[in-house]
């Protein structure tokens, strides 16, 4: 059994992909000073299917990531991290969540890179950029579309479509790709979709 301390959000973190965090429920809290015992220090984030980050309660989605933390500081009376996201994790069983959630989890094999695919990432990109800037004309967006992105394809990959503008839903189907050309085809097909959306002047939430 793998145990791992999970951080259920109501936002999605992909491989590869940063994500700030802002700590101050007394069981996080408690979970991350024990987090940092550990080297790397490093928690699992699950999105939240129903119900809201505070105060418990509420249904998760069972696949995951496991988020690095690579930067630490600390607020006014909270806590603020940076974490990356590194390897996938599917949730066997929820344990014993006093004083926070933990569960037993299965690591997911990385998504192998395929030469073949290269220029199914090179549409996916272009459609991501121009979906960045499109949606950026009507939304404030988290990322701009001359993002810079890593260098390895497959890290690209995953970066893609963590800064696309999508709901946390899509971001969720993405999660659970199990090829690099499977991630890309569903990638530009939503990128795109976003696209011709906000280009015809209006957008579903």
């Amino acid at each position: 059994m793998t145990e791992l301390p999970v951080f259920p959000l109501g936002s999605v973190l992909l491989p590869n992909v940063p994500l700030a965090l802002r700590i101050f429920e007394p069981r996080y809290l408690v979970m991350l000073a024990e987090v940092l015992q550990d080297q790397p220090p490093a928690f699992g984030v699950v999105l939240i299917e129903r119900g809201q980050e505070v105060g418990g309660g509420d249904h998760r989605f069972t696949v995951g990531t496991v988020a690095r933390i690579v930067e630490l500081g600390e607020g006014d009376g909270t806590i603020e991290l940076v974490a990356t996201g590194t390897t996938r994790f599917q949730v066997n069983g929820w344990l014993d969540e006093d004083p926070y959630p933990r569960a037993d989890v299965r690591m997911l094999p990385e998504l192998p890179w395929q030469e073949e695919d290269r220029a199914l990432l090179e549409t996916a990109e272009r459609t991501v950029r121009r979906a960045l800037a499109v949606s950026s004309e009507f939304t404030e967006q988290r990322f701009p579309s001359d993002v810079v992105l890593a260098e390895d394809p497959a890290e690209r990959a995953w970066q893609l479509a963590g800064v696309a503008p999508l709901g946390p839903l899509d971001q969720q189907r993405l999660l659970l790709a199990t090829s690099i050309r499977e991630l890309l085809t569903d990638l530009a097909e939503t990128a795109d979709g976003i696209t011709t959306a906000y280009s015809s002047g209006w957008r579903e939430d």
